[in-house]
This record gives C-alpha cells, sequence and structure tokens, in this order.
C-alpha cells in the first residue's frame, strides 16, 4: 500500500482556554492509505500533555519514514505490520489505524459502527465545551453554542483558573442560570488544582448538580486520586493521567472513569481494549479530542454507542474543517451509513 501525508491547518471559531494556556489553531495531518484502488483516511493531531509532546513535524517524518516499510504490506496483514506501528508515536498510530479501518470499511462496503453490529440509538449526547473564561464571556460562549446547535443537552466546562477557585466559581454561578435543567454538565479542570481546592471544589460542583469531575488533579498527583475519590460525592474520571490499555489496571480502584482519546490511545483498536478493560475494571468510559477535525472525530464516533459520556465538539468549533461526516442529530453525533469511516471533503 502507498501513503500521502498533507499538513493542514485549522482555526478554531473562538479560542479555547484551559488550564495549561489557550489554543486558537492547529495544523494536523491528513493521511490516506491506497491499495486495490479503495483509499482509506486517517488524521495525527498533535498534542501536548505535561512533558509528553508530539509535534506535528516530528509526526510527519514518522509517516514519511514509515513509507518504504508499508509498500510491503497489504492493508488486510495487520498483523504483521503491528511491530512496526508499535513503534510510533501515538497520534502517528492513530493516523495509521483509522485509515486501515477505514480501507476496511469500503472493502467490505459497510459503516464501521455496522460492521461492528453496534447500535446508533446507544450514542449519547456530546458535550459542547467552554473554556476559562471571564463570567460574562462564558455566558456568551453558551449562547453562541446554542445558537450553532439549537440541541445541546450536554455541556463540559473548563474550569481551574489560574485566577484561583473563587474565579472557577464565578464562572459557574453566571453560567448554571443559563443552562436548561436537563442538560448535563461536567467539569474539566486539566489538572488546575490541588487536593484541597479539589475537594472543596467536588463539594460545591455537587451541590449544583454536576455530573462528574475530569482530571482535577495533576499527572504528578496521581497518587492522591484515591484520597480526592474517597472524598469526593461526584464520579472521578481521568484524561491526562491515562493514554492506554496500560495505564487502567493502576488506576480502577483510585476513579470512576477515563477519558479516551483517539490521539493518546493510538487508533480504533486501542480504543476497543481500552473500552473493554475499562468495564472489566468497573469503570465508565468517555470520549474526548483534541484539536481533531471532522475525520477523526467522526472516526470515534463509530464506536461512541459503546461509552457513557461524549466529548467530540472541536471540529464543531472549526471555521475551515476540511472533512464532512458524522452530524449532530438531537444532540448526538452520529456516523452515517457511508462505507467506512463515511468521511469526505466539504
Amino acid at each position: 500500500m502507498q501513503i500521502s501525508i498533507t499538513p493542514f491547518t485549522v482555526h478554531k471559531r473562538v479560542a479555547l482556554t484551559i488550564s495549561r494556556g489557550t489554543h486558537a489553531q492547529s495544523t494536523n495531518l491528513w493521511v490516506r492509505l491506497a491499495a486495490d484502488g479503495i483509499e482509506g483516511w486517517g488524521e495525527a493531531t498533535p498534542f501536548s500533555v505535561g512533558t509528553h509532546t508530539q509535534t506535528v513535524t516530528q509526526l510527519q517524518q514518522e509517516l514519511t519514514d514509515l513509507a518504504p516499510v508499508l509498500s510491503e504490506f497489504h492493508p488486510l496483514e495487520r498483523q504483521r505490520l503491528a511491530p512496526h506501528l508499535a513503534a510510533l508515536s501515538s497520534a502517528a498510530r492513530a493516523a495509521i489505524d483509522v485509515a486501515l479501518h477505514d480501507w476496511l470499511g469500503k472493502h467490505v462496503g459497510l459503516p464501521l459502527w455496522q460492521l461492528w453490529g453496534l447500535d446508533q440509538q446507544h450514542i449519547g449526547p456530546t458535550a459542547v465545551t467552554i473554556g476559562i473564561s471571564s463570567p460574562e464571556q462564558a455566558v456568551q460562549r453558551l449562547h453562541q453554542w446554542q445558537a450553532q446547535l439549537p440541541d445541546v443537552r450536554s455541556v463540559k466546562v473548563k474550569l481551574g483558573s489560574p485566577q484561583g477557585m473563587q474565579a472557577d466559581q464565578a464562572m459557574m454561578t453566571a453560567l448554571l442560570p443559563e443552562i436548561a435543567a436537563d442538560t448535563k454538565v461536567s467539569i474539566d479542570a486539566n489538572g488546575g488544582w490541588d487536593l484541597e481546592t479539589a475537594i472543596s471544589m467536588a463539594d460545591w460542583l455537587a451541590d449544583r448538580g454536576i455530573a462528574y469531575l475530569e482530571q482535577p488533579l495533576p499527572v504528578a498527583l496521581d497518587e492522591a486520586l484515591g484520597k480526592l475519590s474517597a472524598r469526593s460525592p461526584l464520579p472521578i474520571f481521568v484524561d491526562e493521567s491515562c493514554f492506554d490499555t496500560r495505564d487502567i489496571p493502576r488506576l480502577a480502584n483510585q476513579v470512576q472513569g477515563i477519558n479516551i482519546k483517539l490521539m493518546k490511545a493510538g487508533g480504533l483498536a486501542e480504543v476497543q481494549r481500552m473500552i473493554h478493560t475499562a468495564r472489566a475494571c468497573d469503570l465508565q468510559v468517555m470520549f474526548g479530542c483534541y484539536s481533531d477535525s471532522g475525520l477523526a472525530n467522526t472516526a470515534l464516533a463509530h464506536l461512541s454507542a459503546l461509552v457513557d459520556h461524549v466529548d467530540l465538539d472541536s471540529h464543531l468549533n472549526l471555521v475551515d474543517d476540511p472533512f464532512q461526516g458524522a452530524t449532530v442529530d438531537n444532540g448526538c453525533l452520529r456516523p452515517n451509513d457511508s462505507s467506512g469511516l463515511g468521511v469526505g471533503l466539504n
């Protein structure tokens, strides 16, 4: 099979601020694998978590170096190809894995969700994200989402403001009256709190009907997750603390759920392993994203029927998404009936 690698830059409609900084654009890689007259598509999105960084330059070089290896394999030779993919960064591996799945779906003429025997009616609503900002800006961002998507049924709010807990509480106090009572609200602190703040905020947020709390502590405080869970009235999910299946056993007795992201996991095959491992450990599962386009988010949407919470809205905040695939229906991001990913160009 032959590989094509095309960089593309996407710009956010509204810049997103989290505890680690503000992001307004991203340069990602569109990866195409061709064999037998069929082309499978994937995406590699650079990301940075603490000391772990995958740059677009690094990812492009890894995929370019892989080209001669790929030419020796057919897309159906996954087991033989696996050792070569294992050496890649997770986002590069995700791009190849997704492209191989897309190729397979197109080869057999079925959408991936149907190939896996899943029921789209089990897909829950995707969250729309509100970044750290002033109370007035947060309300304005919520209203923008509500105008763009009249059927918003889930809202994720980024907290962990550098200005401290009072700023977080002021932002939430302004937001909550503007959110419909039947809307699920979750919080993501992106590791922006210490243990004492996380305990206080968990109590405060629970009193206001929040569904769950994601990554309240930085990765360096993973050993305190059990203490937080014992004190928190809210379920604790981890994101930055959980990359792939190997992380789940050590976290299983400390938290209630994990956030799976395609670029962290390294592809749809690993995402499925993570889901099954988490279920075996009695953990809840959510899907999340980085600055992914509609290509990567559509790929995860094919597995969304298997998870409890969905946060695949990054492409909905882009002004120049090159791709079209899954669409929002009654607040849920649903893939279509086309074969493979069902993704085309805008």
